[in-house]
């Protein structure tokens, strides 16, 4: 930063010193050899905070006075200690793809350029004192810094979460240190799940410790840990944005949070539930603004996908599908629905909650105080000239028997049920009472799915398989096999895994299976019955997507119940070629109807 007669001509502009100081510290300059700014702070005609400043004007540039309450702990180690040292330069805090860095000289282009080859993202640079970056190098890089002692740290005057992409000005850099540490770190934890994909938010008590973790891809993984000291407040904070009462601690209780992050509205679904250690908190992600997936982009093989379609062009009948919670039917039934859509059908569904939003859909919310309940809510909807009807569950006779009425009077109904296989619909419904002659008639097809993991693109790599894993899964064809696996990288946490995909079984009820379905069959029956159709059981339908190295087979088996293989343990499959195994958390967890309405948050709240 040469050039010290433009920034003395600046300070001078500025009123900061007069002509007869800039002269004498000119002449000390030459004297000492020191810089401008270091003559003019050593004879306090200046403080250092107009040098920095001054400085960030003439570059161009943000400034900032950089403490520990500005850097997140967890960021700044994207950029190595020697790189930091070399570079004097520290990651402050990352939105999106931009990542904030403090800078000694932030007009260093070769410096910006390797230190966003390095990280991966696209760098804002801001000016700061070169002390200031020293001692917070010592300071994180010297020691592990958890989350719960920054935050403790910190009072009531430091960060608050910025979502803006850019950092234009000293002011906007201010606005970071007008918050509360707990609504930070409350804000923190929303703002990363929604960011990280994850459906599910789970904010639980230890002995000694609190943790959070979201459920991504199905799977539960940890993500914070604090002292148990901050999660009383924590959870009142969660609480008072849900509109729940503080003070009751013995009871459960359920609410909604409104809140808009990255510039989209997200509802959050909030569950309490008292534990003998403490309160746990699981907020339930539903990202209003995300698009329907089409039918065809499901994962659906083609001919799975023509039996799927053909089912709902029908004008009327019962196609069910079926799986755990968290397997995707809902939103299978969503691209169904928006398939079938047009100004001339007349479209109601009713779900608890609603999840999206479509247009010409009528969509009705279940609330079981106020007596809307699925079967009361679908017999008024039955007199509301429906073409089709979406209920978003079966939970039991007297719904069953209301769809199935529906679905004979004209009616194409579309619904859910929790059965391990599409064959198991039709036992369930028999078992809530539906007699089978009603059922023969009414159903058209069953379309039973999961969801399971793919691999991850960033570290895929092939091995061959022992014959001794594919005998023990049932693999039949003996054609030379290369497979693929995930070894673990950042981008997936090291889990192998990034996204999901949809496996589905269909099961079309046609003469031969309706009469079957008259004479009360076992499931046995109906599933052996099922496969002269040639249509794919959900572990072939699995087996497909590993032979296209999508997926690898003990996903597939940890995805997937198969009666007679229960002693098959998936963490142990992949032993033989050296994968550790993953996580084997349970796909989903289901949401009982509430005994009271949710309470909602009367404006929506502003993470970012």
């Amino acid at each position: 930063m040469s050039g010290g007669g433009k920034l003395g001509q600046i300070l001078l502009a500025a009123g900061k010193i007069t002509e007869e100081q800039l002269t004498n510290a000119l002449e000390k300059q030459e004297e000492s050899g020191q810089r401008l700014g270091e003559a003019l702070v050593e004879m306090e005609c200046v403080t250092e905070q107009d040098i920095t400043q001054v400085l960030g004007q003439q570059l161009g540039v943000p400034h900032v006075w950089l403490r520990k309450g500005l850097v997140d702990p967890k960021v700044v180690s994207l950029i190595p200690q020697e790189k930091a040292e070399v570079y004097h330069a520290v990651a402050m805090f990352k939105v999106r793809d931009t990542l904030t860095v403090a800078m000694s000289d932030p007009q260093s282009l070769f410096v910006i350029d390797q230190l966003g080859s390095l990280t991966g993202c696209k760098i804002q640079p801001v000016l700061c004192r070169a002390q200031d970056i020293t001692a917070i190098i010592q300071e994180y890089y010297g020691k592990t810094v958890e989350v719960g002692e920054f935050l403790s740290s910190l009072d009531e005057t430091d960060v608050e979460l910025v979502a803006d992409t850019q950092l234009a000005s000293l002011s906007e850099l201010e606005e970071m240190a007008e918050g509360s540490p707990i609504i930070n770190l409350v804000n923190l934890v929303v703002l990363n799940g929604i960011h990280e994909g994850a459906s599910d938010i789970h904010i639980e008590p230890d002995r000694k410790r609190m943790r959070v973790r979201y459920r991504v891809d199905g799977i539960l993984r940890e993500v914070m840990s604090n002292k148990m000291e901050l999660h009383p407040a924590i959870i009142s904070r969660v609480k008072v944005m849900a509109n729940l009462d503080i003070g009751e601690r013995r009871r459960p209780q359920e609410g909604r949070i409104r809140v808009v992050a990255e510039g989209r509205e997200v509802d959050l679904r909030v569950s309490s539930l008292p534990t003998v250690i403490g309160e746990k908190i699981v907020m339930r992600i539903l990202d209003q603004s995300r698009s329907i997936v089409p039918l065809e982009k499901l994962g659906l093989t083609a001919r799975s996908a023509e039996e799927i379609m053909d089912m709902i062009a029908q004008p009327y009948g019962l196609v069910l599908v079926t799986g755990p919670t968290g397997s995707g039917k809902t939103t299978t039934l969503y691209s169904a629905i928006n398939l079938i859509s047009s100004m001339e059908k007349n479209i109601v569904t009713i779900e608890d909650p609603v999840e999206y939003q479509l247009d010409l859909i009528n969509q009705v919310q279940v609330n079981e105080r106020m007596e809307l309940t699925f079967a009361n809510v679908l017999r008024h909807v039955l007199r509301q000239d429906p073409d089709v009807v979406m209920v978003g569950e079966i939970r039991d006779r007297e719904t069953a028997e209301i769809a199935i009425q529906a679905a004979l009077t004209g009616h194409l109904v579309i619904s859910t049920l929790h059965t391990n296989d599409s064959c198991g619909a039709v036992a369930r419904l028999v078992d809530m009472g539906v007699e089978p002659y009603l059922l023969a008639s009414a159903l058209t097809g069953v379309v039973a799915q999961r969801l399971i993991r793919s691999i991850c693109s960033d570290c895929s790599t092939t091995f061959i398989p022992p014959p001794e894993l594919l005998r023990r899964v049932g693999w039949k064809d003996d054609k030379p096999l290369t497979m693929s696996l995930g070894t673990g990288c950042k981008t997936c946490f090291d889990s192998g895994y990034k996204g999901r995909l949809g496996i589905y079984e269909m099961l079309r009820v046609d003469t031969v299976m309706r009469n079957l379905i008259l004479t009360n069959p076992t499931i046995d029956q109906l599933r052996e019955e099922r496969e002269k159709s040639a249509l794919p059981s959900l572990k072939e339908s699995g087996f497909e997507l590993v032979r296209q190295g999508k997926t690898t087979i003990e996903e597939v088996m940890r995805a997937v119940f198969i009666e007679g293989e229960s002693d098959i343990k998936p963490d142990g499959l992949m032993a033989d070629v050296g994968k550790p195994a993953p996580q084997t958390s349970a796909t989903g967890h289901t949401q009982p109807a509430a005994d009271e309405p949710l309470q909602d948050s009367a404006e929506p709240v502003t993470l970012g």
